[in-house]
This record gives C-alpha cells, structure tokens and sequence, in this order.
C-alpha cells in the first residue's frame, strides 16, 4: 500500500514539474503520413506554434485553453479543446478538404488572430504554392492571388495596384518593419521585388486604409510579408536547392535555403539568384505597335537606330539580382526569444522599357534610360516576451536599420551627355506592440512606433565620348522625414453573435530639406524648408454571425499620408515634356473608408465572400501645373519643359466590388474565381473630373486546382475589361506609346485573357518537379497603364531537392 502511494505521488510529482513537454503529434486522415507546417493556434492573438517536418509541435504554451485551432492548406481546420486533445493522447487526424475556412492573419491588429474574427478584408497567400505557380518575383505573386492588380513598366519592375491606390499610398511591411521610405513616389513603384519571393514564410493583403496600424502611406492597402524564421526543435541540417528555368524570359533561378538548430540556438540562410533575358511577347491578337521594330546602337560614336531582327524580343529589358537572407534565434528562456535577421539584394542596371520605346518625330526619344542597380540592406533585432503581467501578456521590440539605394541612368538619343541620379536612404525604425488578453476572448493591442530617414541625392553627367565627368542636378534635396506614433485596437466579444473591434492612432511627422545642392541649376525661391504634421486617424467595425456559417462585417476606416521628400522636393522628368519642381507648401491627405463584408460557407464544401467598398480621398496630393519664379516652362536637360507640382489641389473617390467563390468539387478539387471591379474619380485643375489613373480595370482570375501531398495541378484563366479612350485617365493619354490605337487614332487599353497550367509532382521524398505554361495561346497582350509588353506562351521548368 505504501509503496503504491510513493509510485502515485512519484507520477504526479512529475507530470506537476514545470518545463515537461506536452507533445502534439498530427497526421493525415488518409495515408498516415505526418503532417508538416500545421498552424496551431488559439483566441490569445500572438500565441501560435507549427508542427516540424515530423508532424510534431510542442503545444505546452495552450495548456487549459477552452479552444485550439488547427489549420494547413489543403485539410480541413478544426477547432478542438485541451481537453479532447487529452483524450485523444496528442494524437490528431486532419481530413483532406481544399477550402480553408480558417487562417490566422496578422496584419490587422500586427497579432496573429483568426481572420473570421477581422472585420476588414485580408486576403492569405499561401508559400507552400509558390513553386507550383513559380512567379517570376514577388509583385507577380501578389498577382496569382487574383485580387492584387500589378503594373509593369519595365521587366525588373512591378507595381501593385489596390482598390484604386497605387505606389506611396500603398504600404509594404517586412517581418514588421515598414519598408516604405521617405523617397517612395506617387508614380509605380518596383520596390516589391527587392523581396525574395521562395524566402517568404507569409504574405498577407489588408485591403482599404491601414494606418492605425501601419501609419502614413496605408491608405489603399497593406502588404505584409514574414520572411522565413529559424526553427528551435531543429536539431539538424535541413534546406532545399531550386533551380527553375522559363522560356519567354530565358530565365535562369537558383536558389539555396538552408537551416541548423542546436540547444537554444537556431540558424537559417538563404540565397537566390535570378538571371532574366529580353522578354519575348505572344504572337496572337496584340496590335503590331506593341512590337519592337527599332532599337538604339551605337556605331562610330553616334546613335543610330537599326531594325530589331525579332520585334517580339522585347530588346533592352532583361536584368540579374541576387538576394541573401541570414537568420539567428536564441530562445533566453521559455518565455523569451531573440531573432537577428539580415537582408541583402542588389539588382544589375534594370533598363526603364517603357522610356526606350519613347518616340519624337519619329526618333527614339532616348539612347539609354535604366534604373541603376537598386540595392535594399535591413538589419532587424526582434525580441519577443512572453509572461502575464497586469499590463500585457506578450511584449514584442524590433529595431531595425535599413540601406535603399538607387539611381536613373539617361541619355538621350544623338546627345553626348549621360545623366546619373543616385540617390541614397538611410532608415532607422524602432516598434514596441504590446498584447494584453482578457476573459472573454476580448484583448487589447497597443504600440509605439519611431521611424527616422535620411536621404542624400546628388547627379552627375558624363560626357560618354571625352569621358569628362561634371556635376548635374540632383533629384531630392538632402532631406530628414521622421515619424512618431501612439496606436491600439480593442476587439471584444459581445456574445456569440457579435463581436466588436476600434482602434486609434495619433502621428506626428516631421520634415526638413535642404535645396541648396540644386541651386546652380535651378534658382529656386527657397533654400532651406521645415514642414510639422499631425494626424489622428482611427476605424471602428462590427462583425454580426446571423449564423455559424454567415457573417456580415460593417467596417469603418481612416487613413492618412504624410508629404515625404518625393513629394515636396523632387525635380524630375516625369512625362515627355514635362518636369516636376518642389513644393514645400504641402499638407497630408487623409482617406476615409466605409466597407461591408459578406462571408457565407455551406458545410466546408462551398464559400463565398463578397465586399462593397467607398473611400474618399480629401487634400489629394496630385501633380498640378505650376509658376517657378514666374515662369510655367523651364529648361530641363536641354528640353523645354512644362512646369508640374504636387499640390494638395483635389479629391479624388473610388468604390468598387470584390468577389469570390471557392466550390470543393471532390475532397482534393477545388474551383476558385475572384472578380475585382473598381472605379476612381480625381478632381483636375479646372475642376472638371477624370477617371483615377490608379482604379485599375475589371479584373479577375478564375483558377481549378487538384492538390495532394504527393501531385498538385492548377488550371487558370486571367482577365482583364477594355479601358476606351473615353474613359482613359488624363495622364494616361499623355502616353500613347504604352498603349493601342482605336478605329479612330485614339490610346486605349484593349482587354485580355490568357489561360495557365502548372503542375508539381514529389517524384522522391527529396526531389520535387514542377513544369507549366503561361499564356498557354501565346496572346499578345500589355497590361493596363503597364509600359512592357507581357511574357508570350511561356514554358516553365523548377527542379526542387530537399534534405
């Protein structure tokens, strides 16, 4: 009797010790096979843990927790309690189904949480397809999404276009530090693909105004990214080797990824390299003014144009880039962690395609137009704390530094000077996100946010026959832009039917600029500006469950953008005959969002999502003609030039749709579509209204997906509505080489459909194969506001080892 006590009180004094290890182990229903990447995770927002490549994941953290959630990509998520995972001895099964009606996001409140419980609109990528679809970079995978539009003005570029915004009303976030700078302008950005897109972990899109959150810029939309993180149960070497080639880009990709855990620590690196030719477009349909029938050489010290022996070979666009990631993690103790992450990528020249198809009197405007090697480096120091404490329950600090650097290389046709605009910026960014948890599933997300830049521009010219180097006007004034924030959300549960979210921001910026490094060139009526801002911005939304499988989410929202140094003090060609000069006297303009958001499943075979969306945009920041000491032309590189400034001249408003439908035909068939309809209205000068240059057309995808553990293939049509003249945006008029000729001489952007197939086949437990065609009729086609020519028939070709 007496040694049966001592065994009982032996046991339970062990199972009673701190630190024991409760171990999930999670497999698939079907075959039995261990199931890697389940996301487990609960009503705590923050509180989340994956199961390693042995379908395993310590889940000692949830102890007790009411309700855990289970999710993968391709089975269907599960709520289960601690209890029942007790009684299930940590042994969990998950059935195939391809509709995932449950994901954790973590760009609404910067916490994850389950995207059922967000009342704006977020839209999850999953990585796990990116090598089936094989995007040729990261803005292109934003597009396989179907409800991000991008523009491309040139091969090495792409612009995301959302809800009508675009550019630097549009903000980019990486593993949680804003990426946008000082310098990120109101034309297309490409300053996506400066982002590996086989390094990402997550890729999330919060439609409509941002800035609670993410502060200036959000204003269209966030997109946030989390890179890949070292893995502490890893106690042994492990990565992958891609190689992928494609034929219209005559693309060569290789990319290593590897990682390493020992006791508390955790290692993972990452390279990649991309090698793009000159793009080849389709031979179907496509007018012949899309074809590149001349080119630029040079032959006995002059220019001369020569016809391109293949028009379809889009000469003057290919491009290389390298991208380094390196990540440590060192877990202090059980409730603490460091994460160091390093970022490198750094671009050749990226020739400007849309510059060297200008032409004037029937000449190439210019001889060479190419971005110079666009270089982005971030160094990030995460630490994350984990203990419950009166005023909050898990505390998260990143500081982070980051290099941007690029230029504009220019010279135009028969001239002897070349011109280099290089301009650099230095970011530094610290980030405090508090989370605290009430009863009730109700919490509290709170922060502090201070951003600081520094940029420095000068310009060179470059006589290219004597060699002779001299100064030239520079692009930005030698600026500071710094921002402070205070921000929080409150989400809490009114009971089982509703639920009720706010949040509220207040920021202050600041900039100074210098413009005494242009007044040789340009005696501009100042030297010197000082510019304060303040904004409050906030949203309030409710979600409403009528029933379990239906929710209805009002969501109210404001957003705001402050004047950078792009803005006020940019002197730059920005259209044939046209230049932009600084305008200190700017203001922010603010966005005010009103959505509703439908959601309706039936019985985890059939979902759809449907939103309404209106912003209204009020003291826009738009280019605006211009008196420059009195004058409204200047000379600029030798051209006369009409004289543009950002002016806060207008409003600008966009309402739109945005539909989807996914239908689970078998367990491992699913048909998905997505149909995106938006339109812009901008206020002009005369008062008079143009369509938004930025509210792309009707656009959509329509894709049928077969996935397993073991095959996947995917079946998709894109498209795209006609833009008429008639309803073509000022600006985009200006610009008829970019775009087709009607019946009566006039741009216009014509409509397009393309289909795609792709395919991954795990042939070896180590070795993968992935092969499709793009544009599988060869249609010749060119986006919308886009100044290349998109990719023809294009076949595509990945080989993937792992160990």
């Amino acid at each position: 009797m007496e040694f049966r006590t001592f065994v009982l009180l032996f046991i339970s004094l062990l199972t009673a010790l701190p630190g024991a290890a409760q171990v999930i182990s999670i497999q698939d229903s079907e075959f039995k096979q261990a199931l890697p990447g389940v996301l487990i995770y609960c009503s705590d927002p923050g509180l989340t843990v994956s199961t390693n490549s042995l379908g395993k994941a310590d889940i000692s953290a949830f102890a007790g927790k009411k309700t855990l959630m289970l999710q993968l990509l391709g089975f269907q998520s599960i709520s289960i309690s601690w209890e029942e995972i007790e009684q299930k001895n940590f042994q969990i099964e998950l059935s195939p189904s391809p509709i995932t009606l449950d994901i954790a996001v973590i760009s609404a409140s910067r916490w994850n949480q389950n995207s059922q419980e967000v009342a704006g609109k977020v839209r999850y990528l999953d990585p796990k397809l990116i090598t089936l679809r094989n995007p040729s970079n990261t803005a292109d995978w934003l597009g396989s999404s179907g409800e991000v539009f991008v523009q491309k003005s040139q091969l090495g570029g792409g612009s995301p276009m959302i809800r009508g915004f675009s550019s630097n009303r549009l903000l980019y976030s990486v593993d949680g530090v804003r990426m946008n700078t000082a310098i990120f302008r109101s034309g297309n950005l490409q300053n996506v693909i400066s982002l590996d897109p086989f390094a990402l972990k997550n890729t999330e899109v919060l439609f409509g105004p941002g800035s609670v959150m993410y502060g200036s810029d959000a204003i269209g939309g966030v997109m946030v990214f989390e890179t890949l993180s070292p893995e502490l149960e890893n106690q042994k070497l492990k990565g992958n080797i891609i190689t992928r080639l494609s034929s219209a880009y005559s693309e060569e990709t290789f990319h290593g990824y590897f990682a390493y855990g020992k006791g508390k620590w955790s290692f993972l690196s990452s390279a990649t390299f991309f090698n793009y030719g000159d793009l080849k477009m389709g031979t179907q349909n496509g007018q012949d003014s899309y074809l590149r029938d001349v080119i630029a050489i040079r032959e006995n010290n002059s220019d001369i144009q020569i016809n391109n022996p293949n028009p379809r070979v889009q000469v003057g666009s290919g491009y290389t880039q390298v991208n380094l990631m390196q990540k440590v993690k060192y877990e202090a103790k059980n409730h603490s962690t460091l994460e160091y992450g390093f970022h490198f990528s750094n671009s050749g020249n990226i020739p400007r395609y849309d510059r060297l198809i200008e032409k004037r009197d029937g000449n190439l405007r210019f001889a060479r137009w190419d971005y110079g090697p666009q270089k982005w480096v971030m160094n990030n120091l995460k630490w994350n704390y984990r203990k419950q404490t009166r005023w909050f329950d898990q505390i998260r600090l990143i500081g982070a530094y980051q290099f941007f650097e690029e230029s504009r290389i220019d010279r135009r046709f028969g001239n002897q000077t070349e011109f280099n605009r290089l301009e650099q910026v230095q970011a530094y960014s610290l980030n405090a996100d508090l989370l605290k948890n009430f009863k009730g599933e109700n919490f509290l997300s709170y922060g502090f946010e201070g951003v600081f830049n520094q940029v420095e521009s000068r310009g060179q010219s470059l006589h290219i026959s004597t060699g002779q180097v001299g100064k030239a006007s520079a692009r930005y004034p030698n600026s500071t832009w710094s921002s402070l924030a205070l921000y929080g959300s409150y989400q809490h549960k009114l009971s089982e039917k509703w639920k009720f979210q706010t949040a509220y921001r207040y920021n202050f910026n600041a900039i100074k600029a210098d413009f005494s490094n242009n007044l040789d060139f340009y005696p501009l009526p100042f030297t010197t500006s000082q510019n304060q801002f303040h904004s409050l911005t906030g949203n309030l939304g409710v979600i409403f469950y009528p029933e379990p499988s239906f929710s209805i989410g009002p969501f109210f929202s404001t957003g705001f953008r402050a004047p950078n140094v792009d803005d006020i003090g940019k002197i730059f060609d920005s259209e044939p005959g046209s230049v932009l000069v600084p305008n200190p006297n700017l203001s922010p303009e603010y966005a005010y969002n009103a959505e509703i958001n439908l959601n309706k499943h039936f019985k985890n075979r059939i979902k759809i999502d449907l939103t309404g969306f209106y912003t209204w945009l009020d003291h826009a920041m738009v280019r605006r003609p211009f008196m420059l000491n009195g004058q409204s032309e200047i000379i600029y590189d030798g051209e006369l030039s009409s004289v543009l400034a950002i002016q806060n001249a207008a409003f600008a408003e966009i309402f739109g749709i945005q539909a989807g439908l996914e239908i689970a035909i078998t367990k491992r068939l699913l048909l998905t579509s997505k149909y995106n309809w938006q339109k812009g209205t901008e206020e002009l000068d005369d008062a008079t209204t143009s369509p938004s240059r930025h509210a792309a057309p009707a656009f959509g995808l329509t894709r049928l997906s077969y996935l397993t553990q073991r095959f996947k293939f995917e079946l998709s049509s894109q498209y795209s509505a006609e833009v008429p003249f008639e309803k073509m945006p000022l600006e985009e008029k200006s610009k008829p080489a970019i775009y087709a000729t009607d019946s009566e001489g006039n741009p216009y952007s014509p409509s397009w459909l393309i289909f795609n197939f792709s395919s991954s086949i795990q042939i070896l437990p180590f070795l993968q194969v992935s092969a499709g065609i793009e544009n599988i009729s060869d249609q010749r086609y060119r986006s919308y506001s886009s100044g290349i020519v998109a990719p023809g028939r294009n076949f595509t070709l990945s080989l993937k080892g792992s160990f």
